[in-house]
């Protein structure tokens, strides 16, 4: 009995000790293989890789912040142009750098005015890589004035800016156009302050805005400078045509829009040759009266023909009433007197102006429709 319990007693603490032995072996596998500190691992990696996302949004975050804001929604470059296959993708890619670094949508709309060189090839290429670039071609050369009057009617923008294809326009001109566009004005003209233009282009140009502010009112400097921007509303009331391009600031004026001009940079001519001739000079003073008429005295004639004909008038009678004097006072004689045959024509002169101006007054109410009027607000 006391052996076998003995047996038993031994049999037993073998077990435990056994059991004793496994537990430990147990403990201590947990310990050398420990899952926990892979599955901690495995989340710390994880959590790296979660900072690395914030901070790429961050760096995306501060690359939208270091963005030039405009409060406009999207803004159309508009470019006429005739036989410049140089320049086309110099141009574009400036176009493309300055929107970069702008948060306002753009497209560019090139419309081909008839040339015959492969101008509009590139633009086809260009617009084939790039969805923002549109593009219309004329069959024929129609000017300036048609180039933009039909791409007025076809941007989708909220603000224009116009600029020649030459790049003899800087489109980095462009921010400061949109800066002074958001100080409330209408349309901001450039001004070629120091320009890179041939002798006889140059100064005429300087004569013809010198001329041109005079008749007009209009404190600007440069009528002419292709680099413009414009709201939606100005190229959408404004109809040109001819070569009324230079004066779309005087048609603008008459419409009440506001205008204000900044400086830009101006450019050499780098491929091509100028379009400008002596021609283009004369054809500007020609609409300059076309415009001055029918911005001012297309509803009321008489006020632009009774004023001629009422100085022609005034001055005739007065010579012929100076002589008349003199005759009476037994001083001179009329006989060989040509001053007197010049106050009779001025008479007959005056006398006909003020009747061409009756009859555009009554053609004027005759056809009168209703009258359009620029209106700003409404509610």
């Amino acid at each position: 009995m006391d052996k076998t319990q003995n047996n038993d007693f031994s049999q037993s603490k073998n077990v435990s000790t056994t059991s004793t032995d496994n537990t430990k072996v147990k403990k201590e596998t947990p310990r050398q293989n420990n899952p926990a500190k892979k599955q901690k691992r495995y989340y710390s990696s994880n959590r790296r890789y979660y900072n690395k996302n914030k901070s790429s949004k961050t760096e995306s975050s501060i690359q939208n912040s270091n963005l030039t804001k405009f409060p406009f929604r999207k803004v159309s470059v508009l470019v006429p142009l005739l036989n410049e296959e140089e320049s086309l993708r110099k141009l574009t890619k400036q176009i493309i750098t300055v929107f970069e670094n702008i948060s306002s949508d753009y497209e560019i709309f090139f419309v081909d005015d008839g040339s015959t060189d492969k101008s509009l090839k590139i633009i086809k290429e260009l617009a084939k890589s790039n969805n923002k670039i549109r593009y219309i071609s004329f069959r024929k050369n129609y000017g300036k004035s048609a180039a933009l009057n039909i791409g007025f009617k076809n941007v989708t923008g909220d603000v224009v800016i116009t600029m020649d294809a030459d790049l003899q326009d800087d489109p980095a001109e462009i921010p400061n156009l949109l800066k002074e566009l958001q100080k409330g004005f209408d349309l901001v003209s450039g001004w070629k302050k120091r320009r890179h233009d041939p002798f006889v282009k140059k100064y005429s140009s300087r004569f013809f805005n010198y001329v041109t502010k005079v008749l007009t009112g209009i404190k600007i400097h440069d009528f002419n400078c292709g680099l413009k921007a414009y709201r939606k509303a100005v190229v959408k009331s404004v109809n040109i045509h001819g070569e009324l391009h230079r004066y779309i600031p005087v048609l603008a004026d008459w419409k009440g829009f506001r205008i204000s001009e900044v400086v830009v940079k101006h450019h050499p001519r780098r491929y091509g040759k100028t379009k400008f001739g002596i021609s283009r000079f004369f054809k500007g003073f020609i609409d300059l009266i076309t415009v001055i008429f029918t911005t001012r005295y297309i509803q009321r004639p008489l006020h632009f023909f009774g004023l001629l004909g009422a100085i022609s008038f005034i001055v005739g009678f007065t010579i012929d009433a100076y002589l008349s004097i003199l005759w009476f006072m037994d001083i001179i004689t009329l006989s060989n007197r040509p001053l007197l045959y010049l106050g009779t024509v001025l008479i007959i002169v005056g006398v006909q102006f003020f009747s061409l101006g009756l009859i555009g007054e009554m053609l004027v109410h005759n056809n009168k429709k209703e009258d359009t009027y620029g209106i700003k607000e409404k509610r």
